[in-house]
């Protein structure tokens, strides 16, 4: 990809993303991350952690925002918390080695550089020792982000990929269908064109019939191009030329301008060449902020800092305000070019001016909290390689989006390439009752480690759900409590998962709490006083006793009741004594709750079955006589 004549160069970016635990202060404080707005993510994550809610993971998602941020001092008292968890993923001690660099306590960062050797890290050490790559290396150690193929490149240039109200607008070189093409000498391909195909739509041909209807198609170079988000208003670059003659510069060079659009009954036109423009210098690569209150572009304009600058011009009701340049910290004395504003506000931009892996790099940048640019970061591999990385887009979900490339493997000069944030991967499911199979609320899961030291803890919702985030390629245990139930343990691990998979199923269910069960012995008997069937008072406590294990333990056991007396008296009063008795009993049963049909039958049996040897004529003491004057309880049926 060449800067200047060829229209536009390149800036591709991507996002850094990690999701945990899903509270929805969890994927606030993520989105904000994800999309490089790390002071406000930080917020979040400090209140996180204040209510430990994931707490382990929230601690390591500040320490890298703080160093994004260019705050050592606050990195390093997060990376020292961090390092000190259980089975923290070994590239933080490489983040705590540098950022200890940065409050320049070397002896502490070497101890921790020489345990992520140690724990099988590998590094470049001139990279680390130069303290300007820090934050990229921080960036950088993670897979932060998947390719995939689309379907609609051709063997010509392709870039400048922007999504909108499900279509795809891109630049593009190919111009097959038609008879007669326009070549560019300093390619020999066809002029650029911006093409548009539905997102919907799988169909890889893509040809001059899906060119941008209206008049913004020129026979020379059109595009990139940003719309504004009621879809009406699109600005777009164009060639500077007149009367169909590319309008040069002393030296011969083509320059670019921007040029506004708009949406006419389906057709972009009524084209106005914007007041900023001059046929002196480039302006090209334009991009709105969310709010479209600036107008960012890359130029070339006298006064900057070297090759290609990012400048923005305030939009007003009146016109256009003056160019600002964006300064040292975004721009170098090489080129930047192809800005991008997310859904943030936070730039993107290309660059083969700052540290990175071949020629045109993609980074993003990061603001302070006065939205003032305080640093760029390398978006690292696969974003990147050792060729230009440019056109950079990305929708407003943060986490895919488009950049070009002229990398090897391509299928023409330059090619689009899409991208997916990799995903967080989370461990999700439900927990229910074993004999029920209805949900479990306020169950307390516990995410362990390998080495089942606990990571983090939350509970089920009424439904008996709950979602955690992990990490990939790290062995798990999950611990599932609730007091009414037994306890449960189950190994999860992430070893082996596909990128693209974004949930492990840990559907468990809980045994109900098996209750302590005394063994029934026989039950107690009560005793009557001398000639008498009413209660005693010291035969409530068995009595109730036998109520409890009939309503409570025992719920389906059934008991019968018999009744006896002494032997004093005539057979036939004691018979009659002793059914009163077995009547007394079974009343009082009933009055506590005891259910008819558990009691099949009530009896007397007077003296005829005595406890001792005290019948008729036999000398027994008063204490001898008390043991048969009984009620006793036989138990039929019980589980």
């Amino acid at each position: 990809m060449r800067l200047k004549n060829y229209i536009l160069t390149s800036i591709a970016l991507v996002l850094s993303i990690t999701t945990f635990a899903q509270s929805g202060l969890q994927k606030k404080a993520d989105n904000l991350f994800n999309k490089f707005s790390f002071v406000d993510a930080a917020s979040v994550y400090e209140e996180l952690i204040s209510k430990n809610d994931n707490a382990n993971y929230a601690t390591r998602q500040l320490a890298d925002s703080y160093a994004y941020m260019r705050k050592p001092d606050a990195a390093t008292v997060y990376y020292k918390k961090t390092v000190e968890q259980a089975s923290v993923p070994n590239q933080y001690y490489y983040n705590y080695a540098q950022a200890l660099r940065g409050v320049k306590d070397y002896k502490e960062s070497r101890v921790w550089l020489k345990r992520y050797k140690e724990s099988g890290g590998e590094i470049n050490e001139s990279a680390f020792l130069n303290d300007e790559y820090f934050l990229n290396s921080v960036f950088i150690a993670k897979a932060n982000y998947s390719l995939k193929d689309i379907n609609f490149n051709s063997k010509f240039s392709d870039f400048g990929a922007y999504e909108k109200d499900g279509n795809i607008y891109f630049v593009s070189s190919r111009d097959e269908g038609v008879s007669v093409k326009h070549t560019y000498g300093w390619n020999n391909e066809p002029f650029l064109d911006i093409y548009v195909k539905a997102k919907s739509n799988t169909d890889s041909i893509v040809n001059h019939k899906s060119k941008l209807k209206g008049d913004v198609n020129t026979v020379f170079h059109e595009g990139p191009l940003t719309i504004s988000k009621d879809g009406t208003t699109m600005y777009f670059s164009r060639n500077d030329f007149n009367n169909q003659t590319l309008g040069r510069t002393e030296e011969g060079q083509t320059n670019l301008k921007i040029h506004k659009a708009t949406l006419v009954d389906g057709e972009w036109t009524n084209i106005e060449d914007l007041s900023i423009n001059s046929s002196a210098y480039s302006i090209s690569h334009p991009a709105l902020n969310n709010d479209e209150t600036k107008l960012y572009f890359a130029s070339d304009m006298p006064g900057g800092l070297g090759g290609t600058d990012i400048y923005y011009v305030d939009l007003t009701p009146t016109g256009f305000g003056t160019p600002q340049n964006l300064g040292s910290t975004v721009n170098t004395n090489k080129n930047e070019s192809f800005p991008f504003i997310n859904s943030e506000d936070n730039l993107f931009l290309a660059s083969d001016g700052h540290a990175g892996l071949g020629l045109l790099d993609i980074f993003g940048t990061v603001a302070d909290e006065n939205n003032k640019i305080i640093n760029v970061i390398n978006l690292g591999v696969p974003v990147n390689s050792s060729k230009d990385d440019f056109s950079f887009f990305m929708n407003e979900d943060g986490l895919s989006g488009y950049f070009a490339s002229n990398r090897d493997g391509g299928i023409g000069s330059d090619d689009i390439y899409a991208y997916d944030r990799v995903p967080p991967l989370k461990i999700e499911g439900t927990v229910t009752d074993t004999e029920t199979n209805t949900p479990i609320a306020n169950a307390v899961i516990t995410l362990l480690d390998g080495l089942s030291n606990p990571i983090a803890t939350l509970e089920t919702d009424e439904n008996g759900r709950f979602e955690i985030n992990i990490d990939r390629n790290t062995d798990y245990y999950i611990q599932v409590k609730n007091d009414l139930y037994e306890d449960a343990t189950l190994p999860i691990t992430s070893k082996g998962i596909d990128k693209a998979v974004t949930s492990i199923n840990a559907d468990t269910g809980l045994n109900p709490q098996k209750k302590e069960v005394p063994p029934i012995t026989e039950l107690q008997p009560i005793y009557f006083d001398y000639n008498k069937f009413a209660i005693r008072p010291d035969s409530t406590t068995e009595l109730d006793r036998i109520v409890n294990l009939m309503m409570t333990t025992y719920p389906d056991m059934i008991i019968k009741i018999e009744s006896h007396t002494d032997s004093r008296g005539s057979s036939r009063y004691n018979g009659i004594l002793s059914q009163e008795r077995a009547k007394t009993t079974y009343n009082y049963l009933i009055s506590k709750g005891v259910d008819l049909a558990r009691i099949s039958d009530y009896k007397g049996y007077g003296e005829q079955k005595l406890a001792n040897q005290c019948a008729d004529g036999v000398d027994c003491t008063e204490e001898q006589h008390q043991l048969n004057r009984r009620t006793q309880f036989i138990i039929i049926k019980t589980e």
